[in-house]
């Protein structure tokens, strides 16, 4: 609802997941093939001399509380730009801001998407003296910080904008699309970083310092920060004497948090050193042309090229529910802070449905299970439009009855089943279709054209919910309200615009319609993809 499922992943970055290395099974004759298996028998084999030349404290979990503290800090500090990226729609929509900027505001969520284009260089760039992840994490960070500086100053008169005009959708999407750059890029630097952080004991921690830093970073910008800018909020439960403002503007929120990355992003510069990791030629990896050269030799395989075009055709029935929703019910009155408190009561649910879930995709056709979720999602949004429609009815002067949440948390909570179902279920089977030699840059390349598969049909679909929408101008003759221009000159003439027929409701139907055309269609042949050998999905790269 609030949170779409892309919000929900961090804004389209799917959680990684290991994947075994064997030799054998592949067919890939590649230099970074064998530098991963080097790693993997490094590791593995516990008479290596390297593997005893790491530092005692690098071995148990008490020795490695601070190396596994500064991982869950560094992932709290990614989360921050995350949640607050997350909640200017919101607030936008609070604004009265057309769909259409809604629109091109959401191209800031696709960096985390797109993060694959760069990647390789971050990997292959940096000076060796500094370290090879602080090359890039320091740098990055001090660029956040100074961001949040920036905008903490500037962040008011860009929401604001004037009356004739309203919010700069342009500058703010350019300043914060650079911001989620910067932070995708720290992301990168992190997960890299936290593979030779930590000590081969306790790697599996570092999944662990993901998910929980990124989301509490989300919560703290997101959830938080809209409770606490909220004047209604904190009046109704943190104030004795009621106030205009809330306790936190959104200027103190940034100015906070760029001052808290510039003290800890030079604390690690100064203090933490890049120790505990494998030897030097282990590290290293392949070239950046080579890696790209990987990438597109793995996409032009007919089972992967196939199986990627379906992948970013898949999620176009479930965009409009995805991307419009929450925006409409704020539109329609009910306050922003209180769908982001909706998260929260969430978050159990989501910790518990992968476990679950996992039971059933484990086996040879993890796909099936994302076959039968599909069309229940798809119906979640046609609940949605019924909820959006139902929503002005029950509107009371003291705002919405607890029964109405709790209708909302519950189609939040099914919607989250099916959400789930079909994310752990197409996470199985990228893990069982990897190609094991080169299984980190095969899942990430899966990953990265899962996640676009999102975030294009979101963009879009915001985009479109404008030009579906008929308005017409009441009390002024001859008037009409097709653009923002002919809506204010009604205004300014004594008409008032009035909508006739919402776009939401049209579009939320051509995606149940399509959705279920895909479903029929290109869903059984996803299936079947199930069914092809695994040599159909192993590269054959020669040197």
């Amino acid at each position: 609802m609030d949170i779409p499922e892309n919000f929900l992943h961090k804004n389209g970055r799917h959680r990684k997941h290991p994947v075994s290395l064997d030799m054998k099974t592949s067919n890939c004759n590649n230099v970074q093939g064998f530098e991963e298996q080097e790693k993997v028998n490094l590791l593995q084999d516990p008479d290596n001399e390297i593997l005893h030349s790491v530092p005692r404290s690098c071995k148990g979990l008490k020795g490695e509380l601070g190396n596994i503290s500064l991982l869950l800090f560094l992932y709290v500090l990614q989360g921050i730009p995350l949640g607050l990226a997350g909640s200017i729609p919101l607030i936008l929509q609070s604004k009265n801001v057309s769909y259409t900027d809604q629109a091109f505001f959401s191209f800031v969520f696709w960096p985390f998407s797109l993060k694959l284009l760069w990647a390789p260089l971050v990997d292959a760039i940096y000076f060796k003296k500094f370290g090879r992840r602080k090359s890039w994490l320091v740098p990055t960070q001090y660029l956040l910080g100074l961001f949040m500086l920036y905008l903490s100053f500037k962040v008011d008169s860009l929401l604001e904008g004037n009356e004739q005009k309203g919010p700069d959708i342009v500058v703010l999407t350019a300043v914060f699309f650079i911001f989620e750059f910067l932070a995708a890029t720290q992301d990168i630097a992190v997960d890299g970083w936290a593979l030779t952080m930590l000590s081969r004991e306790n790697v599996g921690y570092a999944s662990t310092c993901n998910s929980v830093g990124q989301t509490a970073g989300y919560f703290l910008g997101n959830v938080l920060f809209l409770a606490l800018e909220s004047a209604d909020f904190c009046n109704k439960y943190l104030r004795f004497e009621p106030e205009a403002k809330g306790i936190v503007t959104l200027s103190d929120f940034l100015f906070f948090w760029g001052i808290v990355f510039l003290i800890t992003t030079t604390l690690v510069a100064l203090v933490k050193k890049e120790t505990c990791k494998l030897s030097k030629s282990k590290e290293e990896t392949q070239g950046v042309m080579e890696t790209y050269k990987l990438l597109f030799s793995i996409v032009k395989m007919p089972t992967v090229l196939t199986f990627c075009l379906l992948l970013l055709t898949a999620k176009i029935g479930f965009s409009a529910a995805d991307a419009v929703t929450g925006l409409k019910l704020v539109e329609e009155g009910v306050p922003k802070e209180q769908l982001a408190l909706l998260a929260v009561p969430m978050v159990p649910l989501q910790i518990l449905l992968p476990l679950i879930i996992s039971k059933y995709t484990a086996g040879p056709r993890p796909l099936d299970i994302f076959y039968k979720a599909f069309p229940f999602r798809l119906l979640m949004g046609l609940e949605f439009a019924l909820l959006v429609w139902w929503t002005p009815n029950v509107k009371q002067e003291g705002g919405f009855p607890a029964y109405y949440y709790l209708v909302v948390l519950l189609s939040y909570a099914i919607h989250q089943v099916a959400v789930y179902s079909m994310y752990v279920a197409i996470m199985a089977f990228h893990a069982k279709v990897s190609d094991p030699v080169i299984g980190g840059t095969y899942m990430t390349l899966l990953n990265t054209v899962t996640n676009l598969g999102g975030n294009w049909p979101s963009t879009l679909a915001l985009w479109l919910v404008d030009p579906l929408t008929v308005k017409e101008c009441i009390g002024a003759e001859g008037q009409s309200c097709g653009s923002s221009e002919e809506i204010a000159l009604c205004t300014k003439l004594g008409g008032s615009c009035l909508t006739t027929l919402d776009g939401y409701y049209v579009e939320s139907g051509i995606c149940i319609i399509i959705g279920f055309v895909w479903w029929f269609w290109l869903g059984k042949k996803m299936r079947h993809l199930q069914e092809e050998k695994q040599s159909a999905w192993q590269c054959r790269i020669t040197k």
